[in-house]
């Protein structure tokens, strides 16, 4: 089994992904929102979100004998950390080799490179 660059799996991603969206979820939830792409087991949800609230990603609150679990940490906090991550372990801390990589192997499109662009030229002007 390969060994991940982030310290998420590819389920945990998944799972957190549909947390944000929803703001708030239930194992329940989750779980239908899985089923919609692939079949997944309660359980194997249930103790992916555990982990999660584990490592200090989710949190959650007691409803009745429901655990509705959301965010501890912000999307933008956890992606800007992944990214680091990645930046550091596969660019040799460059973000020039990352972005490079990414517009050379993606096949944008003009209108991504555009956007792409238009990023860099707004940031610019904000410093």
């Amino acid at each position: 089994m390969k060994k991940s660059l982030t310290p998420l799996g590819e389920s945990e991603m998944e799972i957190l992904h549909h947390v944000w969206e929803l703001g708030e979820a239930t194992v329940a939830e989750v779980q239908e929102l899985i089923l919609k792409k692939r079949k997944v087991a309660y359980t194997t949800v249930m103790t992916i979100m555990k982990n999660l609230n584990d490592k200090g990603f989710l949190k959650y609150r007691k409803q009745g004998v429901t655990y509705v679990y959301s965010a501890a940490i912000e999307p933008e906090n956890v992606q800007s950390s992944l990214i680091s991550n990645l930046i550091n372990k596969v660019f040799k801390g460059s973000p020039s080799a990352l972005v490079q990589t990414l517009v050379k192997g993606e096949n944008l499109s003009e209108d991504e490179l555009k956007t792409i662009r238009n990023l860099i030229d707004n940031m610019e002007d904000e410093q």
